[in-house]
């Protein structure tokens, strides 16, 4: 059993397996399932995740709030028919996180991975990386372990709440599961997954929560596309060699230390950040009247 970052990479050392190896004994050992119930419920989960980060890739889906809706649509066409600055593959995953977050936003069926709002950052990465590694159903479970190892060590020493925490822990949270999930689908060392989760977490330190008008919709939806990109950098720096300096642990203390000094007007209760402007205030009336 682990608690922190380094008592998972302790164990992974020592005994020489994954991450993903050490997170499924986990799992066997808390909840009595075997290790083929867990994976195939685990790969379940990943099949809703293929379908909400699909959905509105080639149709308009609106939210119910009605402020977002068409955009996955747009950035797809987008990577496939332009010559995009950041390439076809990281397009494809920011399309695809948007996609989710439209889903999640009409009401529809996704996976919380870890919350509903960050919906759209695990399933875009893990599906766009299975496709770009031509991973098999193994690969992507084992990514969706170690993605699930590092949720749970942030949820359990700091938070992956934005009421809590800000954007910085449901999104930043997101992303680090996912990178690190990643690296382990590319191939690369246990130390790797962890260097990328901490240097996720870093990039998105100190980012507010501040829904408009109190709905998930924006700019939880872009930056879930954001989050998506931040964890295909994170992942890619990690495995070039890239280290995160401070260690994953104690970045996780420091993001649950700054999420605590933020005021609550940034965290989750509309009342301050974009939420709180002029236009922010107007959508508000708009949709509550």
């Amino acid at each position: 059993m682990f608690r922190f970052g380094y008592e998972l990479l302790e164990l992974a050392n020592s005994q020489n397996k994954k991450l993903s190896e050490i997170v499924l004994e986990r799992e066997i050992e808390l909840t009595g399932a075997s290790a083929e119930e867990i994976r195939e419920r685990l790969y379940q989960s990943f099949e809703v995740m293929k379908a909400s980060a699909n959905e509105a890739m080639n149709k308009e889906v609106k939210s119910v709030g009605g402020l977002i809706g068409g955009d996955a649509q747009r950035v797809n066409q987008y990577s496939q028919n332009a010559n995009s600055l950041c390439g076809s593959t990281v397009m494809l995953a920011a399309a695809r996180a948007l996609s989710c977050s439209e889903v999640n936003a009409s009401m529809g069926r996704i996976c919380a991975a870890p919350t509903a709002g960050s919906c759209g950052i695990v399933p875009a990465t893990i599906t766009t990386a299975a496709e770009a590694l031509n991973a098999d159903k193994e690969t992507v479970i084992d990514g969706l372990l170690v993605a699930a190892g590092i949720g749970v060590i942030i949820q359990t020493n700091a938070t992956v709440s934005g009421a809590e925490g800000g954007c910085q822990a449901e999104c930043g949270a997101a992303a680090a599961m996912a990178a690190a999930g990643m690296v382990e689908m590319s191939g690369g060392t246990p130390e790797m997954s962890l260097e990328a989760a901490s240097i996720c977490l870093k990039n998105i330190m100190g980012l507010v929560c501040d829904p408009i008008a109190g709905l998930v919709e924006a700019p939880c939806a872009k930056r879930n596309a954001s989050g998506a990109v931040n964890a295909m950098i994170s992942t890619d720096l990690a495995l070039a060699g890239v280290k995160s300096i401070i260690p994953f642990d104690e970045v996780v203390e420091a993001m649950y230390e700054v999420g605590k000094s933020l005021p609550f007007e940034l965290r989750e209760t509309a009342l301050g950040g974009v939420a709180a402007t002029k236009t922010g205030k107007e959508i508000m009336k708009r949709v509550f009247g």
